[in-house]
């Protein structure tokens, strides 16, 4: 009977792919053929789980299946990363009259997404504080104690001074990092982009012919490379609808009836947080809702993939096409907020945890002195964050490692870790996009016709 059931989820799958093409062959836009991939996703995950939820052998045989689309699309963005990242900076950088501007880019850049990870980090406690929250009166079982013995083991990993992250940043062998090879593998891959685009710049007036070849290859290289992207993107909402769908499927929904009050206090952080970065957009004279209805969609795959990282090609895209950030800031904004002051993972979610679990040792989570420690704690640790799943516990073991409280109650939060995770991870992208769009504004980088035209451009990306 199992074989029965995978064989009709996988035929609804199949309806839904169905359905997204036909979307796609009628003319609707991008947008609209993502929020459909979304509602699919949802009631496919919802009707698996409640006709076949009894049956733990059909949700283990179809939960395979919605990750081959799903992990699969994950696979293909993880895929056009290094090319897109490395060939774009290459590309813009060369277009700059003066290497110098790189400086004013990065700095720009990192010092958005350090200043939101403070007033994040503020607002995790702040909604920690307003929710009574404390770690005591949670219940723990065995999943969570198990949990928290192996955070224990892993709070050595998370003793790493600041110096020592920053100095991870360079590619030592860029070519391991093309691989991945290490959490900041994105950020060493941009260091040495920019280093060689700023070389090749460098013959522009003592090599002409050799920097005009250069010039070539490299405008070949990204031509190709943005039609990669381009042929990436088209699967998107079919990844949403996927992977969506596995995530309503898996959540364990009494756990999140019985840790509803944290997960209220997280998602009410979350919005806040969101809602500031809307009022930071609108400070610096950018409209907040023109901005809102072209990144929604970018959004949305961040939620449901729950991955930083895999959502970049989508940043960038999103950045420079529909917002009008030039290539330079689109790229490092959305790579540097892979690693640097992700405000979900990195600000309100450590942040929130120490308040919580401050009561249980003796402090007083009130008190002004321990606030303010915390803040500072929280936004420095939140250098090197990788933006992939896991993200978000690392930081907390460092930033509880580091105000001396014991990390063995981060595991209390094991079972509703999926569905706050979504959210942290669309905080995260939002981030690295206010980033990018700040900065374009600071620096005069940004075009603001394209910023408020009419949301077609990565339709046009997709097109074709």
């Amino acid at each position: 009977m199992s074989t029965l059931f995978i064989l009709i989820n996988v035929a609804f799958l199949a309806t839904g792919i169905a359905l997204i093409a036909f979307m796609q062959k009628k003319g609707l836009s991008f947008g609209k053929r993502v929020i459909a991939g979304l509602g699919l996703g949802i009631a496919l995950g919802l009707i698996t789980k409640l006709v076949f939820g009894h049956d733990n052998a059909a949700l283990d045989g179809t939960l395979p299946w919605f990750a081959l689309i799903g992990n699969g699309y994950v696979g293909f963005l993880r895929m056009i990363i290094v090319p897109l990242v490395m060939v774009s900076i290459l590309s813009s950088i060369l277009k700059l009259k003066d290497a110098r501007n790189l400086g004013k880019i990065s700095i720009t850049v990192i010092l958005v997404l350090v200043l939101t990870a403070a007033v994040a980090a503020a607002v995790g406690a702040g909604s920690a504080l307003a929710f009574g929250l404390d770690a005591s009166q949670i219940t723990q079982g065995k999943a969570e104690t198990d949990r928290g013995v192996a955070l224990e083991k892993r709070v050595g990993e998370a003793k790493i001074p600041v110096a020592r992250m920053l100095l991870d940043f360079i590619p030592s062998n860029p070519f391991a990092d093309m691989t991945g090879a290490r959490p900041s593998s994105t950020i060493a891959l941009v260091v040495f982009s920019a280093f060689l685009g700023a070389a090749t710049l460098g013959i522009r007036k003592k090599h002409p012919e050799e920097f005009s070849s250069a010039l070539k290859i490299i405008n070949a290289a990204y031509a190709i490379t943005m039609r990669l992207v381009g042929i990436v993107l088209k699967m998107t909402p079919y990844g949403v609808m996927a992977i969506i769908a596995g995530a309503v499927v898996r959540t364990d929904y009494p756990a999140v009836l019985n840790l509803g009050r944290f997960v209220g206090a997280s998602y009410s952080a979350l919005i806040i947080m969101f809602a500031i970065h809307l009022a930071i957009l609108a400070l610096f004279r950018l409209n907040p809702f023109t901005y809102l209805r072209k990144v929604w969609p970018v959004l949305g795959f961040a939620f449901s993939s729950r991955s930083s990282m895999a959502t970049v090609p989508l940043t960038i895209e999103a950045q420079n096409k529909k917002l009008g950030i030039s290539d330079g800031i689109s790229n490092f904004a959305a790579t540097f907020g892979t690693s640097i002051g992700q405000n979900g993972c990195a600000g309100i979610y450590p942040a929130m945890l120490a308040v919580m679990i401050a009561p249980t040792v003796g402090i007083n989570p009130l008190d002004p002195a321990w606030l303010a420690s915390l803040i500072l704690v929280t936004t420095i640790s939140s250098f090197g964050i990788a933006g992939v799943g896991g993200g978000a516990t690392f930081a907390a073991l460092m930033v509880l490692s580091a105000m001396n409280l014991p990390v063995a109650l981060a595991g209390l939060l094991i079972s509703v870790e999926p569905l706050i995770d979504m959210g942290r991870t669309a905080l995260n992208v939002s981030d690295s996009m206010v980033a990018g769009a700040v900065s374009g504004r600071v620096l005069g980088e940004i075009d603001m016709a394209v910023y408020n035209s009419k949301d077609a451009e990565l339709d046009q990306v997709t097109a074709g």
